[in-house]
């Protein structure tokens, strides 16, 4: 059971983490909205749309800076509790500053365990109906991603075939300037397929204008042909589009569809190490914000502590985000840039403990 002083404290640590939630959330809203309106400036719309979009990007936005937030709340909670006195009451229950300490952080934990199979999973869903309306009102394809300078590439494997399949671009049910080069299972040329452009909307292609080069003879002037594919234009656009928009069993899914199509997975599996590594980074945060406020008394202001606890979650983003670029690079495995940096910062935060407990 857990005890009336484990209860007040965890109490305490959750009003101010939803103190700080809240201050975020608005801020959130105010900038993505100033950003939805100014998308949409040149465009005839109900006023509504923008507050709408807002609404469903707000929560993704929120998880990504849920790092910070959960460092400001365990600077804020630290700082309650040290001008209230409070932290002498705990210590007459015989609570030691490593066990405050490991109160809140396995709180942290289970938060973000709920945050990464709850919040998130409602997250992806939201920014994937958000991209999805968003697209509609861009020229650009801003919002699906390009696979290389050169256009679509898949490769598909049906029939006994393997289809080695390049598009110039995608634009709703059709792609355009579409090359097929198809081989048997030794990858021996069959035939080649060129055409001006295929209807994708089902797994059955309708091929319009298309000229066959099959025997050494070519065919050509051929108005419609059918392409039994495993793919179509709803798969296509979600092997694509952005990795935030899709939860924990849509990544699963989509790394399968990766390596049908003979893609690289390394982003797929870096994100999703990201996403298991997330309750112990909310963890750590909060670790960092306690060891620092615990040192005010015997060391700096407050003040002090709070810039520099904002200067080490700035230095940990940026040193995370030069890891992660190393790992989609392949200059460096993805498992050791998520996990080696959380272990060092672990044995850091070792080290602060051993020094915040003699005080």
């Amino acid at each position: 059971m857990i005890k009336i002083y484990q209860k007040n404290l965890i109490f305490h640590f959750l009003k101010s983490l939803f103190k700080i939630l809240l201050i975020f959330f608005f801020l959130i809203v105010v900038l993505n909205l100033f950003e939805e309106i100014k998308f949409f400036k040149n465009n005839e719309v109900n006023f509504l749309l923008p507050i709408f979009l807002t609404i469903l990007n707000t929560p993704s936005t929120l998880f990504d800076v849920l790092p910070f937030i959960f460092l400001m709340s365990g600077l804020y909670f630290f700082s309650e509790i040290l001008d209230k006195n409070e932290l002498i009451i705990y210590k007459s229950y015989g609570l030691t500053n490593v066990k405050i300490i490991s109160i809140i952080s396995l709180t942290t934990f289970l938060i973000g365990i709920i945050v990464i199979f709850i919040f998130y999973n409602l997250t992806s869903n939201l920014k994937f109906l958000y991209l999805d309306i968003k697209n509609e009102y861009t020229k650009d394809n801003k919002y699906l991603a390009v696979v290389t300078s050169n256009g679509l590439w898949i490769k598909d494997e049906k029939k006994n075939h393997i289809n080695i399949i390049n598009a110039e671009k995608i634009e709703g049910d059709y792609l355009y300037n579409v090359v097929i080069s198809q081989f048997n299972k030794s990858y021996v040329f069959k035939r080649l397929i060129v055409a001006d452009q295929a209807n994708i909307k089902s797994n059955n292609w309708k091929i319009t204008n298309a000229k066959i080069t099959e025997n050494n003879s070519t065919t050509s002037g051929l108005k419609e042909i059918s392409f039994e594919s495993n793919f179509n234009r709803e798969k296509i656009s979600t092997l694509f589009s952005n990795l935030s928009s899709l939860n924990l069993w849509e990544l699963k899914r989509l790394k399968k569809d990766y390596k049908i199509l003979g893609y690289s997975a390394l982003k797929i599996s870096l994100h999703e190490q990201k996403l298991y590594s997330y309750p112990l980074y909310l963890t750590i945060m909060v670790s960092i914000a306690s060891i620092l406020m615990l040192n005010i008394k015997y060391n700096k202001s407050k003040i002090f502590n709070l810039i520099v606890g904002i200067l080490i979650s700035v230095m940990i983003y940026y040193i995370n985000y030069f890891l992660n670029i190393l790992s989609e690079n392949n200059d460096l495995p993805y498992l050791i840039s998520i996990w080696g940096s959380q272990f060092i910062l672990i044995l850091i935060i070792s080290i602060g403990l051993v020094r915040v407990n003699e005080k």
